[in-house]
C-alpha cells in the first residue's frame, strides 16, 4: 500500500477537482492521474466533499464519450445459484371442496381429540400449528399432531390450508353468485 500523502500533491488534487467537475468517472480520473486506483479517487473525492458529477454539456463532452465508445460492452453478471432446501414436498391429496353448509363448527373437534391438542407453551417444531378454537378463550389450543416435514401443519390441516389456485378462484366465484 502506498503512502496516501505522497501521491496526493496539491497539483494532483487540483487536477482531480477539475476532472471531477468535468464529469469524468473515478476510473477515468485514476487513469489520467496515473499511479492511483479508482477507489483512491473515490475516497479523495469523498474526503474533499466534492459534489456529484456535473450533468450539463461538460459531462457529455467529446473526451468522456470517446472513452466510453472504445470500451467493450460488459457481459451480464452471472446469476448466483440460490440455496436450496433439502426438503422435498410431496403433493398432498386434497379433499373435495365442501359447501359452507356441509362444514360444521365442530369439524375440528372430530379430527383431533382434545387430549392431543397443545397450548402455545407445549407447541414444538414438529407439531401442527393449526389454531383450534377462539384465541380469546382459555380452551384455545393448537392441533399438535405430527407436522409434515418443512410445513407448519399436519396432513389433515395442510389439505385445508394449501389448495390449488384454480379451486380457490372457483370458490370465490361461487361465493359471489
Amino acid at each position: 500500500m502506498t503512502d496516501a500523502g505522497a501521491s496526493w500533491t496539491d497539483e494532483r488534487v487540483e487536477l482531480l477537482k477539475k476532472l471531477w467537475a468535468d464529469g469524468l468517472s473515478a476510473s477515468q480520473i485514476a487513469a489520467e492521474l496515473g499511479n492511483v486506483t479508482r477507489n483512491a479517487v473515490i475516497g479523495k473525492v469523498h474526503r474533499l466533499g466534492l459534489s456529484g458529477r456535473a450533468k450539463d454539456a461538460k459531462a457529455t463532452s467529446a473526451a468522456p464519450r470517446a472513452r466510453k465508445a472504445t470500451r467493450a460492452p460488459s457481459a451480464p453478471a452471472p446469476i448466483a445459484p440460490q440455496p436450496h432446501s433439502n426438503v422435498v414436498l410431496a403433493p398432498i391429496p386434497l379433499q373435495p371442496v365442501r359447501e359452507a353448509s356441509e362444514v360444521s363448527a365442530d369439524d375440528d373437534d372430530v379430527a383431533i381429540p382434545m387430549s392431543e391438542r397443545v397450548t402455545i407453551m407445549d407447541l414444538r417444531e414438529s407439531m401442527c400449528r393449526w389454531p383450534m378454537g377462539d384465541p380469546t378463550k382459555p380452551e384455545f389450543r393448537f392441533c399438535g399432531a405430527r407436522s409434515i416435514t418443512g410445513l407448519p401443519y399436519c396432513t389433515h390441516h395442510a389439505r385445508i390450508a394449501y389448495q390449488p389456485v384454480a379451486d380457490r378462484k372457483r370458490e370465490r366465484k361461487l361465493a359471489r353468485a
